[in-house]
């Protein structure tokens, strides 16, 4: 009863200085907790040239390279605010009788999710991450797919910066981790375009796993990761379609530190059925046939981001990204987006560690297989508080 109470006591403790901004570690049994997070308060004016993005879109909220508005009217700019991307992360570490250590990670956030309107309450529910535990040389459980690179995302106001030039995604997984060498078997799942176009189909049809190897170099100017990417496509449906479609493609991205403390981040990716992969599913990675068979659809995407710091407190960043799909239009049709790309460039202030305010401006441009095309201006200020 009393290791209850403490426990219990201890945990209550945790929440209430994490709350305050003290210490946000504590121990419970043999097990260390650490709380951070930080809370994002962002803001955009965004204007589109040949349409409308509808309310409670998550193209609203953050940048996403296929919800750029082609061939539409012109309407007045559109103003959002919103605290979805702020977030809070608890990791555990736990010591074994052999000397080894357990960790855990629990993080959430408010994006891509329901809730309350912007009527009343703004309320958003919350959603899981990353989920995970390591042990010795193993992951296993929900966080980045091994195939993406975290650390050659630019320093960017929006969720992400360079969509279009990214490979992104998390999901559960078993991974391998040997010095810079990572094997993984992660959760598979199909994006299929219909004969002719379509609504998308989401398949849950794999009866493998998706197999990721990477390797990262270290250098003293940096790093350089490249990875690759072997998978099924699958569609099987109570209509007679049963087809399978072998995907693969390899990512290069890596960061270069300059002398002068600026930095260049650079992301390259190319492949056969990328799809899902490949800037937030601008295109599915293959489409059914006729026949109904699968044909995996090609696509690749680059993108690079400069950062500069003026000071210590002050820094800004200039990016560009793009993707390009190679669409059969005889089965996809003429809807289907053939090329995207964008640009930003902004300012961060930190007066203090822990507080950062900023502005972006971002530009992009989508383009269909119809050949027509539309643009988007976005103006987006953030203040940041992480702790």
């Amino acid at each position: 009863m009393k290791a209850k109470i403490k426990n219990t006591a201890t945990a209550v403790a945790l929440c209430l200085a994490a709350s305050t901004g003290a210490a946000q570690a504590a121990t419970i049994g043999d097990t260390s907790v650490k709380f951070t997070g930080y809370i994002k308060v962002d803001a955009m004016v965004s204007d589109y040239s040949d349409g409308t993005i509808a309310s409670g879109s998550v193209g609203r909220d953050f940048y996403i390279p296929s919800l750029t508005p082609v061939g539409g009217v012109d309407e007045d700019p559109q103003f959002d605010a919103h605290i979805r991307t702020s977030r809070f992360r608890f990791a555990t570490s736990t010591p074994t009788a052999e000397g080894d250590t357990i960790n855990g990670v629990f993080e959430l956030d408010f994006i891509v999710t329901s809730g309350g309107d912007e009527r009343i309450s703004n309320s958003y529910v919350p959603r899981v991450r990353h989920a995970y535990l390591t042990y010795k040389n193993w992951l296993v459980g929900q966080t980045w797919t091994t195939f993406m690179d975290v650390g050659s995302l630019p320093e960017s106001l929006d969720f992400i910066g360079t969509t279009d030039g990214i490979t992104f995604g998390r999901q559960v997984m078993v991974r391998y981790t040997n010095g810079g060498l990572q094997l993984a078997l992660e959760n598979p799942e199909s994006t299929i375009t219909p004969f002719g176009g379509g609504s998308r189909i989401t398949s849950d049809d794999n009866s493998v796993p998706d197999f990721v190897a990477a390797y990262t170099s270290k250098y003293d100017w940096g790093y350089v990761k490249v990875a690759g990417l072997l998978r099924q496509l699958s569609y099987d449906n109570a209509a007679g379609i049963d087809a399978d479609e072998t995907s693969f493609g390899v990512s290069v991205t890596g960061k270069y530190n300059l002398s002068n403390g600026d930095d260049i981040r650079f992301t390259f990716n190319t492949g056969k059925g990328l799809g899902r992969y490949s800037a937030l599913n601008a295109v599915n990675g293959a489409v059914l046939t006729e026949s109904g068979d699968l044909e995996a659809i090609d696509s690749t995407g680059y993108g690079i981001a400069y950062r500069h710091k003026w000071s210590e407190k002050a820094r800004s960043s200039i990016m560009f990204s793009a993707f390009e799909a190679d669409n059969d239009v005889s089965l996809t049709g003429l809807a289907t987006t053939e090329s995207t790309y964008s640009t930003r460039v902004n300012y961060l202030y930190s007066p203090t560690k822990a507080l950062t305010v900023g502005a972006e401006y971002a530009f992009a441009k989508r383009e269909i297989e119809a050949g027509l095309e539309g643009d988007m201006n976005r103006f987006q200020v953030s203040a940041k508080y992480a702790f």
